[in-house]
């Protein structure tokens, strides 16, 4: 005879977890392994979002509970009208009202300095290259990462150890103004949506055509070259 061990819910430990990511095929995989990471012992509450503004809204409803791990895209739709425009921006809403969530960030960006800008602004218990994923690796992740441990995927730990070749560094405005340079917004009505003067944009947009080594001048080869880097 076989006897049933299995602890009643009530006695599992109750984790709450968020995915966002904008492919509902991606979401359903890191579900499927995160309910089978030690089901006798934890009871996994699992929330979801597919872009910014859903994220947003899920985070700042005050039914919603303390999220314990929160693994999220990098690249996803953006909320302008809340300045989020990314999942690194989700990450740091959520550090602000949740900050003693962890964070798995999950991206396809392979520049060493898109990952460098990534650990120095958001320091992440998780950081994986989308590449480097496999059902195997996403449980040993999260195992990692449930023990408060760090965990930076294989091909993080190769570009973190290589020789940086430069150290362009950008900020949120430096980012805001390259998003709405790739979506058409001309300079002078880029104070609407950045909160600082026309003079200021001006003098980042010249910085970052020199940062890039943008020969040509052109806003376009700016956003083509920014965007080959990760810078947004």
């Amino acid at each position: 005879m076989t006897i049933d061990v299995t602890p009643p819910i009530s006695q599992l430990i109750k984790r709450n977890i968020l995915i966002v990511d904008d492919h509902p095929f991606i979401i359903e995989g890191y579900k499927n392994a995160i309910t089978r990471y030690n089901p006798k012992e934890y009871d996994f509450v699992i929330a979801q979002a597919h872009d910014c503004k859903s994220a947003y809204d899920l985070i700042v409803d005050e039914k919603t509970p303390q999220f314990d791990i929160a693994f999220l895209d990098i690249s996803m739709p953006a909320y302008e009208e809340k300045n989020l425009f990314s999942g690194e921006d989700i990450a740091k809403l959520i550090l602000q009202k949740m900050p003693n969530c962890k964070i798995i960030l999950l991206t396809m960006y392979t520049e060493l300095l898109k990952i460098k800008t990534i650990i120095r602004t958001i320091n992440p218990n998780g950081l994986v290259i989308k590449n480097d994923l496999t059902f195997d690796e996403l449980l040993f992740a999260f195992d990692k990462v449930m023990r408060s441990e760090k965990y930076y995927s294989q091909s993080v730990q190769k570009m973190l150890n290589q020789t940086p070749h430069n150290s362009i560094e950008i900020d949120q405005f430096d980012k805001q103004i390259l998003f709405h340079l790739s979506k058409g917004i001309e300079v002078f009505a880029m104070p609407q949506y950045i909160p600082i003067s026309l003079t200021a944009i001006e003098k980042r947009k010249i910085n970052l055509k020199e940062l890039l080594k943008i020969k040509s001048g052109s806003d376009e080869e700016l956003v083509k070259e920014a965007k080959s880097k990760g810078l947004f």
